[in-house]
This record gives C-alpha cells, structure tokens and sequence, in this order.
C-alpha cells in the first residue's frame, strides 16, 4: 500500500468524523488514506470477539473485543467512498512493544489499533502529501479522485471514479505537500 500522509495542518469538524468502524486490510495503514464500508453497521452486531490479546493459559481469561463494522482502503472504481482515515492503524510501536498494552502510547501517537474503532473525516481542509499526488502536479481547484486500490489521492480520471475532494493550491517542491478540500 502507498503511504499517504496527513500533515499537522487540518481543519475540520468533530461532526464529520465516524467512529464506528475498524480498519479490514494490511497492516500498517497510514492516515490519509480514502476508505470505503466492507462491513456495515449494524446495532445487534456492534462488537465481534477477537481472541486473545496475547499468549493463552489455563485458567485464564483476556478476551480482546473490537467494533464488527469494517471499512478498507477505496479503489479507483468505487463509486461511494465514506472518508479518510484520521489515525494510523499499527499493532506495536517503534520499539516493535504492542500498543494493545499501552493505549495511552497509541493515542499520543494517534494510532489506532487493529480491530478498534478508528477515526474516519468527511470533509475538512488539510495538508495532504501521498504517492499519488507527489507524482503529479495538481493546481488551485483541480478535483482530486482515488488512485487505483490503495486509497491514494490523484488528480487523474479514469471510468466511474467520483471526485472525493480539490486541491487548494499547488504542490510545495520541498515537501510534496498539497493543501486540499476533502468533500465526502
């Protein structure tokens, strides 16, 4: 998967981001990258068993839940992308330590973790700087689409892509950086 990077620069609404559904796809996935529902929401399926959060012994239980909605990254011929991801999805840190043992170390580092709720933004301004879009020169207002399956944004078109947001300037030449409108 390309790693497509969100810059510190965002401006968006808490109402415009969805915490329902967890990430279903390779693992590490980057924040910005567009992704589409492969599981829906459902109330009488909210959360699903996913083992055990490490080794198993006899007599012991450490059960790990996780939301059951599943969302992965869109391709260039979905038609209804939901958003962008906000966090990182990671199982450990740095150091290769599990961050399912230390969440206050995966909120500082804005990652989420398998199986648990991620974030997911609609819409909102931000600094954006992704494979696709550092191959490309897009301009003030150019639409900006899902590049192929790997939920990259580029400025190209192809059969039955819909537009998921416009740059709002150019692409700074040190960086790869492009400001855009996410529009979901």
């Amino acid at each position: 998967m390309a790693s497509s990077t969100l810059r510190p620069f965002r401006d968006y609404d808490e109402h415009d981001v969805i915490n329902l559904y967890k990430w279903s796809g390779s693992i590490p996935a980057y924040r910005g990258t567009i992704v589409s529902i492969k599981q829906g929401w459902t109330q009488s399926d909210e959360l699903e068993m996913l083992g055990a959060v490490g080794a198993a012994y006899a007599n012991v239980t450490s059960e790990r839940y996780g939301v059951a909605a599943a969302v992965q990254a869109a391709g260039s011929g979905d038609a209804t992308p939901l958003g962008m991801l906000l966090h990182d999805v990671k199982e450990t840190d740095e150091n290769g330590e599990k961050l399912i043992y230390n969440p206050r170390k995966a909120a500082e580092m804005e990652v989420s973790i398998s199986g648990h709720a991620t974030p997911i933004v609609s819409r909102g301004v931000f600094l954006y700087s992704g494979s696709g879009l550092a191959a490309e020169s897009p301009t003030a207002g150019q639409k900006l689409y899902v590049n192929n399956a790997d939920g990259a944004l580029t400025t190209g078109l192809s059969a039955n892509q819909v537009s998921v947001g416009k740059a709002l300037g150019t692409k700074d030449s040190s960086t790869s950086c492009v400001l855009i409108k996410l529009e979901l």
